[in-house]
């Protein structure tokens, strides 16, 4: 029994057993490589169109060529004067500034740059080597028409058709950039490769000279507008000081590296600085002085001084030579009175001179005194002074500040201006030409074997999206494998199509594709059931010709030939063809023993020399379904099945009628008949509803007329073994 029909009679589903994911994926692998299989000649006739076009489109296509200049792009241009320029200078990591590079070669401004220095705007040939109809309307004689457009719009549309056929390639890893240009014209090609680059480099050159003389005249205005400010803040200053009597002294200092800073100082707070100085002085010497008055000081100064101390030591030696006579003589002596005398005299020199010593530092004290007194005034008139100094200096410094403001102001502009001016003067530009463009030798397009190559890549692609939207849109059935997942039918077998026009001859012959087909469709049916094959069946079919008919007598043959008594039954009242098919005659049959004829064995027709006997369908009623629907019918089948091993019934289409489902509820089962590649799944799944809700017992599907070249790839549907034996 094979898996359909277990499946069918559910002893195990496919999903529960080992491997049905693999089997899944080889099925869906199948489906595909069966697409292509049945496809195949549309697949080869899309990929053989599609190669011809592209073979006729090279041939037929304007042989171009390109010619190609390559150019460096630098991050910063080269620093000659050490003084930044007016533009930003560019980071390592700055790819913004490659991108922009690129977007410039690409510009519409370039282009007609490039248009205006080759005059393509004047140039008849130019529009006419691309085909432009607009442009060469412009022209008569390769004279410009008096109606042509201006200059401006010429030059605009001979920058558009440069801009279509220019290609900006960087080199990947590199500062490298290759510029091409293609067109009919090889040395056109190149003398616009060139002035491409060569107009790419001025422009740039040109907006970098631009933005540094915008600079330049922005910065002059502003250096007016400062100096201005300057000078109007520095006669406020100056007229300020003059009415308040400030007068400030320049100084410098220095700010570390050797820097020196120029600030200004006040001459009243010199004056309270050298004063307070010299109060500081006149303090030290008053304390000096005093103490030199108040702790003897004139002691020590008496010891110091020549003449006391000269006339100490005289005094000194008149006593020793005093005290020397007195040893000899008395005090009375006139030569010691004459000494005491003189020595009296010394004393009263002495005191004198100790005197005058204690006046002199007298006075030198009250000097000092006084000295410092003067000064302490006149410190504190200082003071008072610079207190006032300082209100009036509040308003002169916001004075002072402004001016310094404007000062550097003006400074930092100025020097901006002038580093300015100096780099704008060099002219250095960042870009240069590497390679020139020269005239190509061979055509770059069209390239026969890439084009071939891309129409092969463009048919096989095509043929495959046909194959599979044909696929989609067909409905019929192509590959047996299709029946079971489509029409939840077991598969009884497949028949080829035959190549002869005598079915019922190929039939006779055993040897026969379709005689050895019909027999494995009769082995499957045996297996369809625990009886074997049903005793009573009826063949139907979807809609008329799908060969239900030569199924029907097929397999009565088959049976016929095993030795069985087989009854055939052309159940189609309607449109009878079992007599046509054997040559018999339908003057009495089926519609007769509905209509109320009893004998059974005179309305059959027996076949010489076999088992088989034929019912045809007998004198066409007025209405078939109403005999079907009487019960003579459920006397029929009863009848036939006594005197018939197998009763096989002929059965009309279901579509559209009502005669096959009451012929199929009255025997064991139903054999449904499907042209392949012909009949649609659709159509057929509403027939065998139709049948079910009879309550038929569908035993399986003969795919008929089947042609294993357009089935499954690998599926093996081959009847090649029988005429293998013959030719043995």
């Amino acid at each position: 029994m094979n898996d359909a029909t277990l499946q069918r009679n559910g002893m195990f589903a496919p999903e529960s057993q080992p491997g049905a994911a693999a089997r899944g994926e080889e099925s869906i692998l199948r489906h595909y490589l069966g697409v292509l299989m049945r496809r195949k000649w549309l697949i080869f006739g899309s990929t053989v169109a599609v190669l011809l076009v592209g073979l006729m489109l090279t041939l037929m296509m304007t042989p171009k060529y390109t010619a190609s200049t390559t150019i460096e792009i630098q991050r910063d241009s080269n620093k000659v004067t050490g003084v930044e320029g007016v533009e930003r200078e560019t980071a390592p990591t700055d790819m913004e500034f490659y991108q922009t590079q690129y977007g410039l070669l690409r510009s519409q401004a370039l282009a007609q740059a490039v248009a205006t220095e080759l005059r393509l705007y004047d140039d008849a040939a130019f529009f006419e080597m691309f085909g432009s109809a607009e442009g060469m309307a412009w022209f008569e004689n390769n004279r410009i028409r008096a109606n042509a457009p201006p200059r401006a719009y010429r030059v605009r549309k001979a920058g558009e058709i440069l801009s279509a056929n220019i290609a900006v390639s960087p080199v990947r890893l590199s500062r490298l950039v290759n510029v091409s240009f293609t067109s009919p014209n090889p040395e056109f090609s190149a003398r616009v490769a060139n002035a491409w680059s060569r107009n790419f480099i001025e422009t740039t050159l040109a907006r970098r000279v631009e933005a540094t003389s915008y600079a330049r005249r922005f910065l002059e205005g502003r250096l007016n507008q400062l100096r201005q400010r300057l000078e109007g803040s520095e006669r406020a200053l100056v007229g300020y000081a003059q009415r308040e009597n400030i007068v400030n002294l320049p100084s410098t200092r220095s700010t570390g590296g050797g820097n020196v800073e120029t600030t200004e100082r006040s001459i009243v707070a010199d004056d309270l600085a050298v004063m307070n100085l010299e109060l500081g002085k006149a303090k030290a010497d008053r304390i000096t002085a005093q103490s030199r008055l108040n702790t003897g000081a004139a002691t020590s100064e008496t010891l110091t001084n020549e003449a006391i101390n000269g006339l100490r030591r005289r005094r000194a030696e008149l006593s020793s030579d005093y005290a020397s006579l007195m040893v000899r003589f008395e005090p009375e002596y006139p030569a010691a009175v004459a000494m005491r005398q003189q020595i009296a005299q010394l004393d009263e020199a002495i005191g004198r001179e100790e005197g005058r010593v204690r006046s002199v530092l007298r006075g030198t004290y009250d000097a000092t005194t006084a000295r410092e007194a003067g000064l302490s005034e006149r410190v504190e008139q200082a003071k008072a002074e610079v207190l006032d100094l300082r209100r009036r200096s509040i308003q002169y410094n916001i004075y002072q500040r402004e001016v310094d403001t404007n000062r550097e102001l003006y400074n930092t502009v100025l020097q901006r201006y002038r580093e300015i001016g100096v780099a704008g003067g060099v002219g250095v530009n960042n870009i240069s030409v590497v390679d020139q463009a020269s005239i190509p030798e061979r055509p770059s397009s069209p390239r026969l074997l890439v084009n071939l190559l891309l129409s092969l890549i463009a048919g096989t692609a095509l043929g495959f999206g046909l194959a599979f939207v044909r696929e989609q849109i067909d409905d019929s059935i192509s590959d047996p494998a299709d029946v079971q997942d489509a029409l939840a039918v077991p598969m009884l077998g497949t028949i080829p199509k035959s190549k002869e026009g005598d079915l019922v001859l190929a039939l006779g012959d055993r040897k026969a594709d379709v005689s050895e087909a019909y027999l494995a469709v009769q082995t499957n049916l045996a297996f369809s059931t625990p009886q074997g094959v049903p005793r009573s069946m009826t063949v139907t079919s979807t809609v008329p010709g799908e060969g239900k008919s030569t199924t029907a007598f097929a397999l009565a043959s088959s049976l016929a030939r095993g030795g069985h008594k087989v009854l055939l039954v052309d159940g189609d009242m309607r449109s009878p063809s079992m007599h046509h098919l054997l040559h018999l005659e339908n003057k009495r049959g089926l519609s007769n023993f509905l209509a109320g004829e009893d004998n059974v064995g005179s309305l059959c027709q027996s076949i010489e020399g076999s088992n088989l006997s034929i019912m045809a369908a007998g004198p066409p009623p007025p209405s078939a379904a109403e005999l079907l629907s009487s019960d003579r019918l459920d006397r029929l089948m009863p009848a036939l099945r006594e005197r018939f091993d197998y009763v096989i019934v002929d059965a009309p289409p279901v579509m559209g009628l009502a005669d096959a489902p009451l012929l199929a509820a009255h025997v064991e089962g139903v054999v449904f008949v499907m042209e392949s590649h012909a009949t649609k799944i659709t159509p057929a799944r509403v027939a065998i509803g139709r049948l079910r809700s009879a309550h038929a017992n569908i035993i399986g599907v003969v795919l008929t007329k089947f042609e294993s070249k357009r089935a499954s790839h690998g599926y093996g549907y081959s009847y090649g073994y029988g005429d293998k034996r013959e030719a043995a």
